[in-house]
């Protein structure tokens, strides 16, 4: 399981590093071309810099879908306690459901937060009692519905 705490420490990145990543946040599939004539210098030195920062783990290129578009219509938050002894298992084994897409461990009044989509309110309460509260170590969740998304960003 990926954790902020267990990355390798990331180059230094420049203006032009920096410019490069917001180019391609804005369009993933801008032409390397494009983006050099922005910032005023060659597209193979664009290249170069893209590759570094893919390889280095700094630049992760992906398709991002929208769960609305496709029939998904019930997102959620859900906080959960776990037993302490079994916390890393237990975390990993709800990461692994199909219906989970965010999951981080955290401190506070839960140990693990898990952002989940789901068809319908039916298929989120299957996903509740036959999948999330058979896990060995969840001791007890709440769940909060998302009623609208105002911000999202992917960074």
């Amino acid at each position: 399981m990926d954790s902020i705490n267990s990355k390798t420490p990331s180059p230094e990145l420049d203006e032009i590093d920096l410019q490069i990543i917001a180019a391609l946040r804005q369009d993933g599939r801008m032409p390397f071309a494009q983006i050099a004539e922005q910032l005023n210098v060659s597209p193979g030195m664009i290249r170069m810099r893209y590759s570094r920062l893919v390889e280095t783990g700094v630049l992760k290129v992906m398709a991002i879908s929208d769960p609305l578009l496709m029939g998904y219509n019930t997102m959620a938050l859900i906080g959960i306690r776990a037993d302490g002894s079994q916390l890393m298992e237990t975390a990993e084994k709800i990461a692994a459901l199909e219906e989970v897409v965010y999951l981080i461990i955290t401190s506070g009044s839960y140990d693990i937060i898990a952002e989940v989509i789901c068809r319908d309110q039916a298929h989120l309460l299957q996903f509740l009692t036959e999948r999330l509260y058979q896990i060995e170590g969840v001791r007890e969740s709440e769940t909060f519905m998302h009623l609208k998304i105002v911000k999202e960003v992917y960074f």
